[in-house]
């Protein structure tokens, strides 16, 4: 009895020498996050690369990557100070700061940029059995525009709205991610649904694997009616033989994804993530080098191929980080 009173005692003596020793150590630690997207699309996985390439490269700074409800929400979580920076696509970062649309009255003023990422290409997926030929042809049917709060459910209303439809039109009509359209479509309890994601989409390649789909072509009037009225759109061509059954080309609209910030962290900090992004650098742990995150992302999904320093201020409509303004001072890419 007296043995396993000493062996209790030992173990709680280490435990408490551990808390003590190790709260120095814990308190210089700061905590980054990334809110992404659903698991179904393209910011998940590219935000746990960021998130892990910048933890291994940058002292004393813990970033996790957390799924998100896209866009709109994540903007949301920016204005309360909810999330220290997000993934967001440009043209709700621009609604958001400028208090416009869905953000009309309740402006998110203190979101700021740190990088354009990527094209996101507004993808109109249709069952082919459902013989959808044009935006106009989804009158009636049952479509998903997106989650509901999102960019894509934006990206959707700007595009009917262009056609001269509203989501009344629809024969019926649900909110859901990207991963619930493919399970939806897949079930056969939904004819078309709207996805803006870097492509190739994973939920769109598990969607063929199981589905014969089609990619909806925008015509060049329609296109041009979106990007008149909203600048903020280009048009973009998904190559044919991007997802299965695909074997032509399909016209479409884009806008960019962009990592965004909250503008109360502190500038040295988004200098730090801003250089880590773009740069290598020096493992934390082996001290060996490593590779910028941009890179890191290129290796774990192919829009992340995308992410270039040359193509970081593209579509930037809202106001630089401070930090990441002074990376690109350094880099001659702003005066």
């Amino acid at each position: 009895m007296l043995k396993k009173k000493t062996i209790l005692l030992c173990l709680v003596t280490v435990l408490v020498l551990s808390v003590v020793f190790a709260g120095p150590a814990l308190a210089a630690k700061k905590f980054f996050a990334v809110a992404t997207g659903g698991t179904g699309g393209t910011y998940y996985p590219l935000g746990g690369a960021l998130a892990q390439a910048l933890s291994s490269k940058i002292p004393d700074l813990i970033v996790t990557a957390q799924s998100g409800n896209a866009s709109t929400a994540n903007l949301n979580l920016i204005r309360s100070h909810g999330i220290e920076s997000a993934f967001v696509q440009n043209n709700t970062a621009y609604q958001a700061y400028t208090g416009i649309d869905q953000f009309k009255g309740n402006p998110v003023k203190n979101v700021r940029g740190i990088a354009s990422l990527y094209p996101e290409v507004i993808q109109i997926v249709t069952l082919k059995s459902a013989n959808i030929k044009s935006v106009k042809e989804l009158k009636g049917k049952r479509v998903i525009p997106g989650d509901r709060g999102s960019g894509t459910a934006v990206d959707a209303e700007n595009i009917l709205q262009a056609a001269g439809m509203t989501f009344k039109d629809f024969g019926a009509l649900d909110w859901l991610s990207f991963t619930g359209i493919s399970q939806r479509m897949k079930d056969g309890q939904a004819d078309a649904g709207f996805i803006t994601a870097g492509i190739p989409t994973s939920s769109v390649m598990e969607l063929t694997s199981q589905t014969d789909i089609s990619i909806l072509d925008i015509d060049d009037a329609l296109i041009k009616k979106t990007t008149d009225k909203w600048p903020f759109y280009a048009k973009v061509t998904i190559p044919a033989g991007t997802y299965r059954g695909q074997d032509a080309a399909v016209d479409t609209v884009a806008v960019m994804a962009q990592w965004v910030v909250d503008a109360a962290i502190p500038e040295d900090i988004v200098y730090q993530i801003t250089v880590a992004l773009w740069e290598k650098g020096k493992h934390v742990l082996r001290q060996d080098d490593a590779p910028s995150a941009a890179a890191i992302m290129g290796q774990v999904h192919a829009k992340g191929k995308d992410v270039t320093l040359e193509t970081a201020l593209d579509g930037m409509a809202i106001p630089l980080h401070p930090g990441a303004a002074k990376y690109y001072k350094e880099k001659g890419l702003i005066k």
